[in-house]
């Protein structure tokens, strides 16, 4: 039964507050293939000492990062303020045979 058991593989996608549209699209790409091959991604935003004052543009960038990654994955759960880190994960949507 144990060797049954699916293994669910977490991915990590780590943000700035303040990441440039190049870099977005750089991680964007690796998330779209961590959801095609039905891994997990944990995306998150990391707020290093002051620009914690930046926590709406931390959550409009993970928002925007799951509106792009629609039609692949859905949102298990939305943006969440945990410390220093913005936490959002996604998981794929089941391919249709």
């Amino acid at each position: 039964m144990k060797a049954k058991a699916v293994k669910v593989i977490v991915k990590e996608i780590r943000f700035g507050p303040n990441t440039d549209e190049h870099d977005y699209n750089f991680k964007l790409k690796h998330a779209e293939k961590f959801l095609n091959e039905g891994a997990k991604v944990k995306a998150y935003v990391f707020f290093k000492g002051r620009s914690i004052l930046f926590k709406d543009k931390g959550e409009i960038l993970l928002l925007k990062f799951a509106q792009d990654l629609e039609e692949l994955g859905k949102v298990e759960q939305l943006p969440r303020l945990e410390g220093k880190r913005m936490t959002m994960f996604l998981t794929p949507k089941k391919k249709v045979k």
